[in-house]
């Protein structure tokens, strides 16, 4: 399956060809979905059968590997058929508000000097914890912070590099708990411009101006390796 959210997070739909149909729903050759991962939620939106019907995506998940995407429709909806030519449109306000989100997030783990233990978002807010031995940021001087990195509209990309190069610089890799997937010969990376570079296989923006107005809500103590930073819309 070509995962087309990979090169281009802006594309909005996409025609494809119906592979298959289970009771857990419907795989495509190529897709603008991004399924469910890496804290960030699966998207949702319709699927425009060959007669011109449409029916709800009400989630996106991963299958048998992470190339392996299924489109989870309603119980209720006409499903189509093997063969057939279909075309998937995203929920985009939905989409664009995780992908303002999880660049944020990105930014966040920047400026915090600490390993990454956790990390969640909607499309209403988000929060990242960390392992922080040597106490917390000031939550007003990190604000400023996050906005002179939202000002500066940094461009940011994804990079790919191989298994190989990723095995060399683990330095790369901020979270505890979870590591990229290896195995399939190359792993991508997002870089953000003079600020961030780590894998992730996310959906982002292409530069920080457009993360607009999310700052750094509450600071929550979540036990002895654990502090949380909760993201927020500002209003």
């Amino acid at each position: 399956m070509k995962l087309l959210f990979q090169e281009d997070a802006y594309l909005k739909e996409c025609t494809a060809e119906v592979m298959s149909v289970d009771e857990k729903g419907v795989r495509l050759d190529q897709t603008v979905f991004y399924p469910m991962g890496g804290g960030q939620p699966g998207d949702s939106g319709t699927m425009t059968l060959a007669d011109g019907s449409e029916v709800a995506i009400v989630d996106t998940v991963k299958g048998d590997d992470h190339l392996d995407v299924v489109h989870v429709l309603a119980d209720d909806a006409l499903r189509p058929k093997v063969g057939d030519k279909v075309t998937v449109t995203l929920d985009w306000d939905r989409r664009y508000r995780h992908m303002r989100f999880h660049t944020a997030m990105h930014v966040l783990c920047s400026l915090i000097d600490g390993d990454v233990t956790g990390g969640n978002l909607t499309d209403q807010k988000a929060r990242l914890d960390f392992n922080l031995p040597d106490g917390v940021p000031d939550k007003v001087e990190l604000n400023e912070k996050l906005a002179a990195v939202v000002a500066a509209n940094k461009s940011s990309k994804t990079i790919w590099i191989t298994d190989e190069e990723m095995a060399k610089q683990p330095d790369l890799i901020r979270t505890m708990s979870v590591k990229p997937p290896s195995g399939a010969g190359r792993v991508r990376l997002l870089e953000i411009e003079d600020t961030d570079l780590q894998p992730c296989g996310g959906t982002h923006l292409k530069s920080t101006g457009e993360i607009g107005d999310i700052v750094v809500g509450k600071v929550e103590n979540k036990g002895k390796m654990n502090r949380r930073f909760n993201l927020k819309f500002a209003s």
